[in-house]
């Protein structure tokens, strides 16, 4: 493997640890029905309460920390993590770990427009936005009946503004809802150069009633799109990749496919993930995780913390998308984390 450092860990399957994503708030403007559905999460559902969240130090302090363990990707997500206040001293901090560090933001673009300047000459290198259909109607109707696909337009038409240029446009697939807006999102992404990656619906959470009937196989979603514009595969630059990549042939940009239900790249897997209030994850689909926060006020030192983290990414040995079909026969399902209490 390339780009380790001598520092590197390793959990039971040697895969390194790699890249942290850090949900900075649980909270968000949208009822998206596969992520936090309105019946379940109305205006009596407690989230946390702002004293429970990391502060910034201390998310830096842990971000520095997993840095020296081999780290050199933070993704910020939520929830919504442009509805945490002041976020670009967050990218900050965390671009001032190292400069080389790449650091990337998860957004629905709702709050995009007003805050993309900021965040970029904070340091923010990557952009990916949720959009899961231009379809107005459809679109309003995936998003809980709360935003308009114009606004999130206008956040990515700013960002292009500003000067981001890594721009990915994530939408989920799923069958009869919007598997018909493929090809109105690749039509519209085309000419900008910007990457759409499609991803197929899962089994995040306990609330969104999953059914493997209603997954658009990514196979599918290749097929529909090579059959208008040609495709060839593009080799990604290591195995952790969660997208398949392919180039248009006739030289106008690429797409992703995220097969976690079809093709599961459990193998390859990376990440650790850090909650709002301070919980470690070694999987999307955990049940539980580790606190950090407790260990943080307590006023344990950095070397006591990277015990702890090394001890809970050595013991990792979450495969659940691999393992997922004996579920789909018939076995017993664990309860799972919900997705935007620690990102996707």
């Amino acid at each position: 493997m390339t780009g380790l450092c001598a520092s590197t860990i390793f959990d039971r399957h040697q895969r390194p640890l790699r890249d942290l994503r850090i949900s900075v708030i649980d909270r968000c403007n949208l009822r998206c029905p596969y992520c936090m559905p309105a019946e379940k999460f109305g205006d009596s559902y407690k989230f946390l309460k702002h004293s429970e969240w990391l502060q910034f130090d201390e998310i830096i302090r842990l971000g520095t920390i997993f840095h020296s363990l081999g780290v050199n990707k933070f993704r910020l997500t939520g929830g919504e993590p442009l509805l945490r206040p002041d976020l670009a001293d967050l990218v900050k901090g965390l671009s001032d770990i190292d400069s080389k560090a790449d650091v990337a933001l998860t957004t629905n673009g709702l709050w995009l427009a007003e805050q993309i300047g900021e965040l970029k000459r904070a340091g923010l290198k990557r952009l990916t936005v949720s959009l899961d259909s231009l379809n107005k109607d459809i679109y309003h109707r995936m998003t809980g009946g709360r935003a308009h696909v114009r606004r999130v337009l206008d956040g990515i038409r700013e960002a292009e503004a500003v000067g981001m240029t890594n721009i990915k446009i994530n939408a989920v697939v799923q069958k009869g809802i919007n598997d018909r807006c493929v090809m109105d999102l690749v039509e519209y992404f085309r000419p900008t150069g910007h990457v759409v990656r499609f991803i197929e619906f899962m089994d995040v959470g306990n609330q969104n009633g999953w059914k493997l009937e209603r997954v658009v196989p990514g196979r599918d979603i290749i097929k529909m799109i090579h059959e208008r514009y040609p495709l060839e595969v593009v080799e990604g630059p290591h195995s952790a990749e969660t997208a398949r990549r392919y180039r248009f042939r006739d030289g106008m940009g690429e797409i992703g496919i995220i097969c976690s239900v079809t093709e599961p790249f459990c193998t390859d897997c990376t990440r650790m993930r850090l909650s709002a209030d301070g919980k470690i994850y070694t999987c999307l689909f955990s049940s539980a995780g580790t606190d950090l926060r407790a260990l943080l006020r307590g006023g344990v030192s950095d070397d006591e913390l990277t015990r702890h983290i090394r001890a809970v990414w050595g013991r990792r040995a979450d495969r659940y998308s691999e393992d997922r079909r004996k579920v789909s026969s018939g076995g017993a399902s664990s309860p799972k984390i919900e997705m935007f209490y620690i990102g996707g």
